[in-house]
């Protein structure tokens, strides 16, 4: 596997003591990194001290009493390993090798710092550590090696399971695909739920612990996919059964298994960090980082004239040109947009002409004339380029914002479930035309953001957004073909209603991407963004140190998989009625958003995701959610002032019902429990109650929508919008690895073994 010893590169560590541990080594989570640290700094801490010339009594006591405490956690680890390795037979073998290298080192490291009880350790007659200089070095090193191993072959065992998870879910699937009769369909179902939501623990537990950020984005990716599929899979099937002999029904569910078989192998590539024949993942290169290396290769010159050739140079120029041919060959890009990214290409190939012209020159004869003139044309160059790079990021985004205002009514897929119940078969032939085109549109809506997304994870992201259009769609016409045929076919409209709810919901998805699109452009964010509302030290109540962080197990968090489902459906819901008001800057939306942000935060809690690592956060997150929810019901009275009075008795109603709950929340989150089984009921009451508060959102946003139409007031007299609003993280949000499902596999008390060696740094 990936994570095998002999199949990685490398483990950095402190290069003041010389220590590095085995050069085949290469970390790829952060819960292996991390129990890494406390060893690396403590062995490096007591390496530095060989070369110290003063040697006090107290310094030699406490040298020793690092060398024991090191050889004995040391051999308290290995223990640990020997028991993985034991109940791990494929992996006993190497195991045992790097626990006994392990032990060894220790007690090497042991015998060198006992130099507490010598009045003279540098004596020749006794090899210390002040005396055997080398050999400590070569033991700390060992010791590195073979802890490090120790990890890397627990961390197989981690993703073993994950292989044997999946491969349960395949069984179960290819049994659900046979199934015939309704009673045998169900049981297989049920028996698919439990072991998807094993799977979805499993690999979100992966997600949050992969440092690659790019691998974490494509995880998240095939996991939505298969959450989304989950449900997909269940009405598809069912309309298989209820109507055996209906083509469009057969491809409707082939297209749906196919998708989930999909997502699964790419979850076992990312965790494996292999691919299907050994071939390479080829991701296309965007223009924004082909321009970005492009500029890098131009400064560079001012460094050094000869490290690459013109020729170099001009092909990536070449290849950034050539994808600019997205922009200026779609039917999609403005004539304003396309005019101007010619124009612009073709002064960057002048000003590349005109530079390359200075380099060479500059390159036989070193004049300051000529670096003067050299310098001129590498800013030109880069002006160019930025220029160029600003051009092709208006183009795609402004047809972005234009195609998700135009199709945010999804009046096409109302059509298809209009005429599909009708049994009209001649609309719904004519709509499924209408949607592919609109497919057809988003899809190279997607395309053109991904050259302008900025970073990798946003790629990622813009690149699932296409798949997902490109495969929802021809899915929704084979539903909607079904419902046609069969109008009267409850199952037949629940199974259309949810391929329309994907679309909707990829959509909604779309605008949120555009926001943190932008948002990178500008400059206002980084690759994430953290909940202000997040207690942090400092920052908020200090009691919340006192109070012991409980986090839920798997059988609870299936529990409230459920709720958390129906909560981020809502907030979805939200973020579509506040798409719709003009002015996104008014108090009303302001609040509306941000409580849809924290209202997602606590979603990704029931799936064990997010910011939100504990149920304390959680509660804190609903205390800060029912105050947020407060301030939205003052600015609702305010704004009932501004509406004529047949209407004002209805806001202002809605108003008090909105404190009234949001009181109850508060109640609720401030409420002191103590047991597991107590923590638990609190939990599931603070995320019933939040979703209440989101469905009396999703009532109050588009009747004050639809007053302020009405009224034509504006929002002059409303407040300015609270200045901590953030949007909200999607792909971006991660965790560290929740200790529980840790614990199973040995990492958990590997890790606790090595983290509680408690050394002095220095004395």
């Amino acid at each position: 596997m990936a994570t095998s010893p002999c199949s990685s590169s490398g483990v950095s560590s402190s290069s003041s003591s010389g220590l590095g541990a085995d050069a085949g080594l290469e970390i790829r989570t952060r819960s292996v990194e991390q129990t890494l640290v406390p060893l690396v700094s403590q062995i490096t801490t007591l390496i530095n001290h060989k070369d110290k010339p003063k040697r006090s009594d107290k310094t030699l006591q406490a040298i020793q009493r690092v060398g024991q405490a090191v050889n004995l956690a040391v051999g308290r680890f290995v223990t640990v390993g020997e028991a993985i390795a034991n109940e791990n037979h494929e992996l006993k073998e190497e195991m045992s090798v790097a626990c006994i290298e392990a032990r060894r080192a220790g007690e090497t490291i042991a015998q060198l710092t006992d130099v507490a009880s010598l009045d003279h350790p540098e004596s020749d007659s006794h090899i210390t550590i002040f005396t055997d200089k080398t050999g400590v070095v070569k033991a700390a090193r060992l010791l590195l090696s073979s802890v490090t191993k120790v990890l890397v072959l627990a961390d197989r065992i981690v993703i073993k399971q994950i292989i044997t998870s999946r491969n349960k879910v395949l069984a179960t699937m290819e049994q659900l695909e046979k199934v015939s009769s309704f009673q045998e369909f169900v049981q297989i179902f049920s028996q698919f739920g439990n072991e998807m939501v094993e799977f979805a623990h499993l690999t979100g537990d992966r997600q949050n612990d992969l440092k690659d950020e790019k691998k974490k984005a494509r995880m998240a990716a095939s996991r939505a996919v298969l959450e989304k599929c989950t449900m997909m899979l269940l009405t598809a099937s069912k309309t298989c059964l209820r109507h055996p002999d209906c083509e469009s029904a057969r491809i409707n569910k082939d297209g749906v298994f196919h998708r989930m078989r999909l997502a699964l192998e790419q979850v076992i590539e990312i965790v494996t960090d292999s691919r299907p024949n050994g071939e390479n993942e080829m991701v296309p290169i965007s223009i924004y980082s082909g321009i970005k290396e492009f500029k890098n290769k131009v400064e560079g010159l001012r460094e050094n004239l000869y490290f690459l050739s013109k020729e170099n140079l001009s092909t990536m120029l070449e290849v950034i040109l050539e994808h600019t041919e997205d922009f200026t060959d779609s039917a999609y890009t403005s004539h304003e947009h396309r005019e101007h990214i010619l124009e612009l290409s073709k002064q960057a190939k002048m000003e590349l002409e005109q530079l390359v012209s200075v380099w060479m020159q500059a390159q036989n004869q070193k004049t300051k004339d000529l670096m003067e003139d050299l310098e001129v044309a590498i800013l030109k160059t880069c002006q160019c380029m930025n220029e160029l790079k600003r051009e092709v990021h208006s183009a795609a985004t402004s047809l972005a914002a234009d195609l998700l205002k135009y199709h945010m009514d999804h009046m096409v897929l109302k059509a298809l479930k209009i005429t599909g119940v009708e049994g009209n078969l001649e609309a719904v032939a004519e709509y499924t035309c209408k949607l592919s085109e609109q497919k057809e549109q988003l899809v190279e809506m997607c395309r053109l953001l991904r050259h302008v997304s900025g970073t990798e994870p946003l790629e990622i992201t813009c690149i699932h957004a296409e798949d997902t259009f490109q495969v929802t769609g021809p899915q929704i016409i084979s539903a909607a073909e079904t419902l046609a045929l069969h109008p009267s076919s409850k199952i037949a409209k629940e199974n259309l209603e949810v391929f329309c709810e994907a679309w909707e919901s990829q959509l909604s998805d779309m605008s949120m991407l555009l926001r943190e699109i932008n948002d990178v452009f500008e400059g206002r964010r980084g690759e994430k963004r953290v909940y202000l509302s997040l207690p942090r030290p400092g920052k908020h109540n200090a009691n919340l140190k006192a109070l012991k962080p409980v986090k839920l197990d798997t059988e609870e968090q299936a529990k409230i998989a459920k709720l958390g489902l129906e909560l981020h459906l809502l907030t979805s819901d939200v973020d579509s009625e506040t798409e719709k008001w003009e002015d996104q800057e008014n108090e009303i939306v302001q609040h509306g958003q941000g409580m849809s942000s924290m209202a997602y935060s606590m979603y990704l809690f029931t799936r064990g995701e997010g910011l939100l690592k504990t149920t304390q956060d959680l509660f804190h997150q609903a205390e800060i959610f029912a105050t947020e929810g407060t301030k939205l019901a003052s600015a609702l009275h305010a704004f009932s002032d501004q509406v004529h009075d047949d209407d004002k008795p209805l806001l202002r109603l809605e108003a008090e019902k909105l404190i009234s709950m949001c009181k109850q929340l508060q109640i609720t989150a401030k409420a002191s429990v103590q047991g597991k089984s107590a923590t638990f009921t609190k939990v599931d009451a603070c995320i019933l109650k939040t979703r209440n508060v989101m469905t009396l959102l999703c009532q109050l946003l588009p009747l004050c929508c639809k007053l302020l139409r009405k009224n034509k007031a504006g929002n002059g007299c409303l407040k300015p919008a609270p200045p901590w609003r953030e949007d909200r993280m999607r792909t971006g949000t991660n965790a560290h690895t929740p200790e529980r499902r840790a614990e199973t596999f040995g990492i958990k008390s590997l890790e606790n073994h090595v983290t509680n060696m408690t050394f002095l740094e220095s004395k």
